[in-house]
């Protein structure tokens, strides 16, 4: 069984047991976050939802928060002098799927 679950606007594929990498999610390490913008359960019958499944829900619990590896965004005209340098490092949340709730 999984789902197709959408968090800040992207789309994860949630199996029970699954441990992704999500953006940050307003949470503590240890507690458990109920996801309810559930686009499609897949088990014995696929449901898909108009935009979301009624009813369904993914239970999650989050193991921490990370970094990712720092980017370097650089801009630059040639033969005008400018130049631009900027650093950016996304952070993001790592959870665990405990159980999918389907309808």
């Amino acid at each position: 069984m999984y789902a197709l679950m959408e968090i800040k606007g992207k789309q994860y594929k949630a199996e029970k047991g699954a441990v992704l990498q999500v953006d940050k999610i307003d949470a503590e390490p240890g507690q458990t976050v109920d996801i309810d913008s559930i686009l499609l359960v897949s088990g014995d019958k696929v449901t898909v939802g108009a935009p979301y499944v009624q009813g369904a829900k993914v239970s999650a619990v989050v193991e921490g928060h990370k970094k990712a590896k720092k980017i370097i965004v650089f801009k630059y005209k040639p033969k005008k002098d400018y130049r631009r340098k900027q650093r950016h490092r996304q952070q993001y949340s790592v959870i665990k799927i405990q159980d999918i709730i389907g309808v």
